[in-house]
């Protein structure tokens, strides 16, 4: 063979490859072929649930180690109040507050409209690996007893979250007040962050098999029906995004006086792009941009605008709230008011850290479920059409982020000051000698 005729054949080749598909789209398929097998087969769909629980195992081993690492990062990088003076103790404070008026809008939409009641979850198999625990519910002395954990170890085998968060909570204010002694630890959490995100890459590729079997089990025993009701929670999402943007981030807007026409300017670009990759980190550049041209100091975008993406989940946080009570009506427990606050408190504190990992709200969803004794099937269920429901809370994550540097510059008394018009004038200063040496 000539060399012209290989280079010819290895073009074809090349030209013939099947372009590669993204983990979503595999997903998708796998969603699709479960739901086919679930249909068609419905004594198929119910035999391959052990893939299923194989890929709920291989989530669960992720849940400890990563929770803590980035609990600890968080709390150690931004925690320290008397370090970071009024911008981190103010920011904290809005956090907070936005958050748990988001958690509260979830969890009325998800009790008003009940989209999981209707859904059945296979029954848990006895001695498999996967089934989950029974208990009763547990009194409010109990709670308090339960908060702290005899034994750490103990509480990661088990996937107890609540007293990993406890602990690793204690353990970041202990690292924070040694300081710099400290700062071995904290690079080994965040080498130890990175090391669990890349585990869950790996784990990842398995969700296709793994959703695909839990959607053809699921199927296989509550039918077709079951399609209704993860329509419903798109749309409550979506519903309860809207009431929050509505009813919280723009009477926020109004009452800090922020120029409504040029923030929307600053902040689509960003959201778009949210949007379209589910990635709050790939609009974090942009992002930073806009809002220090929108008139908001480089000093408060560069505090507040990377602690949000650690504690300021307004998305996230939203769709976790209904996620988890959407388990709860699919597998006929009825949770409490009191049980429901507490799962939210306890999503509030899990979630920190996480915003920019992909499928990190499954990793927090499910220790979630595991630690209130939830079906964790109802987890892979929701995975199905979580790529429909990640845009829209990834959007409002970065739009809840971008308004909270110019609600804090405000507060600061430093939006569009001399302070930020000298920063913008040594900016075009640095800009215009630059393209002078370049041309």
């Amino acid at each position: 063979m000539e060399y012209g005729d290989y280079t010819t054949a290895a073009t074809l080749r090349e030209r013939m490859r099947l372009p590669k598909l993204s983990l979503t789209t595999k997903i998708f398929i796998g969603l699709l072929l479960g739901i086919a097998l679930g249909s068609l087969k419905p004594e198929w769909g119910i035999a391959v649930r052990p893939l299923s629980l194989l890929f709920l195992n291989l989530i669960k081993s992720i849940i400890a180690p990563l929770i803590f690492a980035t609990l600890v990062i968080g709390i150690a990088g931004t925690g320290d109040v008397r370090q970071v003076g009024r911008i981190g103790l103010k920011s904290i404070v809005y956090f907070e507050i936005v958050t748990t008026f988001a958690l509260f809008i979830g969890l009325g939409a998800v009790n008003l409209i009940k989209p999981g009641v209707g859904v059945v979850l296979p029954p848990p198999v006895p001695g498999m690996a996967g089934a989950l625990p029974t208990a009763k519910p547990q009194t409010f002395g109990e709670l308090i007893t339960h908060l702290a954990p005899a034994s750490i170890i103990k509480s990661m085998a088990e996937g107890d979250v609540l007293q990993i968060v406890v602990f690793s909570v204690l353990f970041a204010l202990a690292v924070t007040s040694i300081g710099d002694k400290a700062r071995a630890v904290v690079q080994w959490c965040e080498s130890l962050a990175d090391i669990m995100f890349r585990f869950t890459e790996f784990v990842m590729k398995f969700a296709p098999i793994g959703v695909g079997a839990a959607m053809a089990n699921t199927v296989g025993h509550s039918g077709l029906r079951v399609l209704k009701n993860l329509g419903m929670l798109v749309g409550t999402l979506y519903g309860s995004l809207a009431v929050f943007i509505l009813f919280v981030l723009l009477p926020v807007a109004l009452i800090a006086r922020i120029p409504m026409r040029d923030f929307f300017n600053a902040v689509k670009e960003p959201a778009t792009i949210a949007f379209a990759t589910t990635s709050s980190e790939s609009a974090l550049p942009k992002a930073m941009e806009n809002m220090e041209r929108l008139g908001v100091p480089r000093r408060i975008v560069g505090f507040v605008l990377p602690a949000g993406y650690s504690f300021n989940l307004d998305g996230s946080t939203v769709y976790l709230s209904l996620a988890s009570i959407f388990i709860a009506q699919a597998a006929g427990v009825h949770l409490s008011w009191t049980q429901q606050i507490v799962m939210m408190l306890t999503l509030m504190l899990t979630s920190k850290g996480l915003a920019g990992v992909p499928r990190a709200a499954m990793v927090v969803l499910l220790g979630t479920a595991a630690s209130f004794h939830l079906p964790a099937e109802g987890v892979l269920v929701i995975l199905g059409v979580d790529e429909l429901m990640d845009m829209a809370r990834t959007a409002v994550n970065v739009v809840g982020n971008c308004m909270a540097t110019v609600v804090i510059a405000r507060w600061e008394k430093a939006f569009r000051t001399k302070e930020w018009m000298e920063e913008e004038a040594q900016l075009e200063e640095v800009t215009g000698e630059a393209a002078i040496v370049s041309s």
